[in-house]
């Protein structure tokens, strides 16, 4: 090589070859940062985007939800969004099992509101009628089941145009960073717009602390339920005392929430009734010997609860254990008959209460 080129020559191609080669590798880089940009800008589209100071735009998760299966999921940022179902509420809530207080309550408020409409296609004066409620009472005993079909009424009542429920509770409320709370509280109001905001445990949204941002998420709510009054009913849920405290702590929550509907622990006959409810909409049935041990063990819960027991959602969780016990104990038989696909007997019931 050195016959056809000048050691200058050479000198000048090794040079400009490794300026090539380090262009590539730039350029190899480049695309990588842009790629991986592109993956962080897709995956923060649906969480809290941050400006470098804590100050950033909220994008929460909206998932619509046509039939209520019962459950009590955790999305995180998700929405829970219940739209409003067919069918008649006031017969829905009528054919709740046990809830009497609450059912006489819902009908004496629609009673009211009826009676209040019509006055006012009159003429006569109506007195001013806030429609926030205070749900209080243990878990499982109801309160998101009423809230819904209350939703419902409220529209059949021509209080709302939509009838549609937005449930969530103080992580969809309150935001890690200054300047969070408040777009989250804004953009759950316009979610609920002309239906209902349920905030469940909605006393925790002020148990954080001097340096949380629960007084703004109550500042920001109050100011959305006196600018959107003809449009956005909310209602808010949980322990009796905690929500008492709650509305008593702030002059504003005073004087929108001024109806409470207190929802009764269930007795050991209406838990069995609820127990006997799952069995009918998945299909199984329960030997004598099984149910009379359901009956006792009920009792026994019941005579035993504390302020965590959880109602209904213990029911459930029984049910699904016995279910899964039946299973344990035929998955070997072959040939199984229709009965024994059927029937839950005595030890799959004593499974489903040995199982933690």
């Amino acid at each position: 090589m050195a016959n056809f080129f000048t050691s200058k020559q050479l000198t000048t191609i090794i040079v400009a070859v490794a300026a090539v080669f380090i262009m590539m590798g730039l350029l190899t880089i480049v695309v990588h940062v842009t790629d991986s940009n592109s993956e962080s800008k897709t995956e923060s589209s649906t969480t809290d985007s941050d400006d470098g100071n804590g100050n950033g735009d909220l994008k929460l998760k909206i998932k619509s939800e046509g039939v209520d299966d019962g459950g009590d999921d955790d999305d995180g940022d998700e929405v829970k969004v219940q739209e409003a179902l067919e069918g008649d509420p006031y017969k829905e809530l009528d054919e709740l099992i046990g809830l009497q207080s609450v059912k006489e309550e819902v009908h004496s408020l629609a009673n009211y509101v009826k009676v209040q409409k019509q006055r006012e296609k009159q003429g006569l004066k109506t007195p001013k009628l806030s429609y926030h409620l205070v749900f209080t009472g243990s878990p499982g005993t109801g309160k998101t089941t009423v809230a819904r079909i209350v939703a419902r009424i409220y529209k059949d009542l021509g209080i709302l145009k939509r009838g549609h429920m937005v449930e969530t509770d103080r992580s969809g409320l309150i935001g890690q960073y200054v300047g969070q709370t408040a777009p989250r509280v804004n953009q759950m109001c316009d979610s609920a717009l002309d239906g209902v905001l349920f905030i469940d445990e909605a006393y925790a949204i002020t148990q954080g602390g001097s340096e949380d941002y629960g007084a703004e998420a109550v500042a920001t709510l109050l100011k959305r339920m006196e600018d959107d009054r003809d449009r956005l009913v909310v209602i808010v849920a949980g322990y009796t005392n905690e929500m008492k405290n709650f509305i008593n702590s702030n002059p504003g929550l005073q004087s929108r929430f001024n109806r409470y509907i207190d929802f009764p622990d269930y007795t050991p006959e209406e838990l069995y009734d609820i127990f006997q409810m799952y069995l009918r909409k998945n299909e199984y049935g329960v030997s004598s010997e099984a149910a009379q041990y359901m009956k006792e063990q009920l009792k026994r819960v019941v005579d035993s609860k504390d302020r965590n027991f959880g109602n209904a959602r213990y029911v459930r969780n029984i049910f699904e254990k016995a279910i899964q016990c039946h299973a344990n104990r035929i998955s070997t038989t072959k040939n199984n008959t229709t009965a024994d696909l059927y029937t839950l007997k005595l030890k799959d019931v004593k499974g489903a209460f040995s199982k933690k």
